[in-house]
């Protein structure tokens, strides 16, 4: 079966009010990146996922295509499988499950080649009992187990499914849908961290799980632009009145030219001239600022997050500590990171060298980030 006809479908249209907090649980942060988003990232980067539905409740927003849901989870469901139009096979996932381990998901995908449908579950640990006023008897585990999401379906089959559901009745999940239908499901063996957030300290929880993943990378980044009259001195984005400016092919500034590159390291995506060639006529005079977000968005792609930026310039001339503030701020505005995470330091070479002769500036950057 074509990957190209593999939709993941995000259910992010619920209030989420268990979970507390202002907004919507889906909509939390979960180490600064909302949940919904942590999803949707997660099935970006698999190679079996070709296009990405999110389904919103109303007045709310999120990266990507969206379409609106509806009063109750299946209608939102509903929704979703309509604007989808086509497709051969379907994720169903809950926005407040934002880890998605890929091999879950090949798991599941690999299981549609027998089944119309195919869901993640895990055994159950705990002992079951009843509960009324007082605790009541044990209830046999050894033949139950936890359903989780995403739930992996021929798409036309669920969609036949959803459309015959009885519009007064609500379902747990889509599982149960097609197997009213008559459609067996498939289980696959699920994993812990596809536990949904639905209390305060799930979101704990998940911080850690999400922390324990992930590892710390660091880059450097370096650049050198020659000093000339008549242009403008862009440093770190900060427009800089000087009686010279750097020259290049964009604006030259030497500041986020050596944090883009950095940046590129931490993911082993090349340099600068590799994303903007400087024999590309798009890029000339074009503000670095753009390269620096590009680099970030890359980062983000893979699950990445940047953590601290550690910025050296060097030059005789002009005086940096006057602008030492405005250029982390800029920094910081286009990383969307708190100001406190730039560092921003100058230096001269002692009238040393190219920059200590006043031809040109250097800077030099490290950067670090999780992923």
């Amino acid at each position: 079966m074509a990957s190209s006809d593999t939709v993941a479908l995000i259910v992010a249209a619920g209030k989420g009010e268990r979970a507390g907090g202002d907004l919507p649980k889906q909509f939390q942060l979960l180490d600064g990146i909302p949940l919904v988003e942590h999803a949707r990232r997660a099935f970006e980067r698999h190679a079996g996922i070709d296009r990405i539905v999110t389904v919103l409740g109303e007045g709310q927003s999120a990266i990507g295509e969206t379409v609106a849901g509806g009063e109750m989870r299946r209608d939102s469901v509903r929704n979703g499988l309509e604007a989808i139009g086509d497709a051969a096979r379907v994720l169903i996932h809950d926005a407040a499950r934002p880890i998605v381990p890929a091999s879950v998901v090949d798991r599941l995908l690999g299981a549609l080649d027998e089944a119309k449908g195919a869901v993640p579950v895990l055994p159950v640990a705990d002992t079951l009992a009843a509960k009324d006023e007082a605790l009541g008897d044990t209830i046999d585990r050894s033949a139950l187990v936890r359903v989780q999401t995403p739930q992996a379906f021929d798409f036309a089959a669920i969609l036949a499914a959803h459309r015959v559901w009885p519009a007064s009745e609500e379902a747990t999940d889509d599982a149960q849908i097609l197997r009213r239908a008559g459609h067996e499901v498939a289980t696959v063996a699920g994993d812990g961290l596809l536990d949904k957030i639905t209390y305060p300290g799930d979101l704990a929880l998940a911080e850690a799980h999400l922390g324990a993943a992930m590892r710390v990378r660091t880059a450097i980044g370096f650049d050198v632009h020659r000093l000339v009259a008549g242009e403008k001195l862009w440093l770190g984005g900060v427009l800089i009145p000087h009686d010279k400016g750097l020259s290049g092919h964009s604006d030259a500034d030497v500041a986020l030219h050596a944090i883009t590159d950095a940046v590129l390291g931490t993911i082993a995506a090349g340099d600068i001239g590799m994303h903007f060639p400087p024999t590309d006529p798009r890029w000339r005079g074009a503000e670095s600022g753009q390269f620096l977000q590009h680099a970030a968005s890359l980062v983000a792609a893979e699950g990445g997050v940047i953590d601290f930026v550690d910025l050296t310039i060097m030059c005789e001339a002009p005086k940096i500590g006057p602008w030492r503030a405005p250029i982390r701020d800029r920094v910081a505005g286009l990383l969307g990171l708190a100001p406190g995470q730039i560092s921003v330091k100058a230096t001269t070479t002692e009238r040393l060298g190219f920059t200590g002769r006043g031809e040109g500036i250097a800077a030099q950057a490290i950067v670090t980030v999780r992923i």
